[in-house]
């Protein structure tokens, strides 16, 4: 097996044995394994071969998901504060609903006990990405984001996709989240759209600012990974 790094080739001499499985399936568990002997039909060295695969893969969405993470989070924060004030998540005419709120007092309690204090920027920054998705949904129950935050605020987060509707930017978006927890939870990935969801990742992030969408695609090893072999032979993380 060869192993490109680089440019140069190495050898990889990792050997499957009956031993090493057995101490693999133990590792891994049988219930995490059996996704992937699913999918191979029932050949445990290929099984952890996907898995390597699909770990690898999962690692090199971190890198774009991130940057979009950050760009959507600093252009949303812009447009609520240009409307709400720095301070905009304390502003009852956003209409916040009881999640939202209790996330913000969350990060409020963490950021006390490490004596960060109750600063704006450092409030936003701890915020998830699920928080700033949710800002994009409707706001129900007693939230009506639409007329609170879309309207007035959020739509011009997205500068460079002209007539976006909320439902158009929270439904890819949350898709994007499922597949963050999902990476982010070490679970599979391998049977979804990944190149699906790699050019969304690219096209939001296009919608606020087309120079970090190239940035991204630039650097990005999905597209590299999704049309190399499944080989664990060929892939590392």
């Amino acid at each position: 097996m060869v192993y490109i790094a680089n440019g140069n080739p190495e050898v990889n001499n990792f050997r499957y044995t009956e031993e090493n499985l057995n101490d693999f399936e133990a590792s891994l568990s049988q219930e995490r394994l059996g996704t992937y002997l699913d999918s191979t039909d029932g050949d445990r060295e290929e099984a952890v071969q996907l898995h390597v695969w699909n770990t690898a893969v999962g690692s090199a969405f971190f890198g774009p998901l991130q940057i979009l993470e950050v760009t959507l989070r600093n252009s949303m924060n812009r447009r609520l504060s240009e409307t709400y004030g720095e301070a905009w998540y304390d502003n009852c005419e956003t209409g916040l609903n009881r999640r939202a709120q209790d996330l913000i007092s969350r990060v409020r309690y963490k950021l006390d006990n490490v004596g960060h204090g109750d600063v704006p920027h450092r409030i936003v920054a701890a915020l998830s990405f699920g928080f700033w998705v949710s800002l994009l949904n409707t706001g129900h129950p007693r939230g009506n984001y639409e007329m609170t935050l879309w309207r007035p605020a959020l739509r011009k987060s997205f500068p460079h996709c002209d007539r976006l509707r909320r439902s158009q930017a929270f439904e890819p978006l949350n898709r994007l989240l499922k597949l963050r927890n999902r990476i982010a939870h070490h679970e599979p990935i391998f049977l979804r759209n990944l190149n699906e969801e790699h050019n969304l990742i690219l096209e939001i992030t296009g919608w606020i600012s087309p120079t970090t969408q190239e940035w991204i695609e630039y650097h990005s090893r999905v597209p590299e990974l999704l049309h190399s072999s499944r080989d664990a032979g060929a892939i590392r993380f």
